[in-house]
């Protein structure tokens, strides 16, 4: 009897453990948030994404309103092209703005919708064209490092 208790408890903290690696794998990947829900894509462009990712949040206003479904390099332009999938609840206008954020200082980047006036909704296959990209931690260090050294040799004359 003691035996079958104790077995019982090996076999419940085993799959205790395989749960929980499931979970980390998940979360690793970017997949615990999968949804099912039915969604529509959009395009984007932008000259810089920065490190986004597929899978990456789509937020409005802090709430996850979809995902980034595909990033591809478009030739003729030299930008990057950034499939979104919206939720179908979600309706945005057709002059809606995207941009590339930072969760926190060095958190990971999402894009952000900023809804705008026009009457009429995106729909699928349409495309935003106001963009902003990403702000890149490196390029806005070295631009106030080079503002201050020249601030710097002003100074001196």
């Amino acid at each position: 009897m003691q035996r079958k208790s104790l077995d019982l408890w090996v076999g419940m903290f085993v799959l205790l453990g395989a749960a929980a690696l499931v979970f980390l794998a998940l979360k690793a990947g970017n997949m615990s948030s999968l949804s099912f829900a039915q969604t529509y894509a959009v395009t984007t462009k932008f000259d810089n994404i920065g490190g986004l990712k597929p899978r990456a949040p789509v937020k409005s206003a802090g709430v996850v309103v979809g995902r980034v479904a595909d990033i591809r390099f478009d030739d003729k332009s030299f930008q990057a092209i950034v499939t979104l999938d919206l939720e179908n609840t979600y309706k945005f206008p057709k002059d809606t703005s995207a941009k590339i954020l930072t969760a926190g200082l060095l958190g990971e980047q999402y894009i952000g919708l900023e809804a705008g006036g026009d009457t009429n909704n995106l729909a699928a296959g349409d495309r935003i064209k106001m963009t902003q990209s990403a702000v890149v931690l490196e390029n806005l260090i070295s631009q106030f490092l080079y503002s201050k050294a020249a601030e710097g040799k002003d100074g001196d004359k």
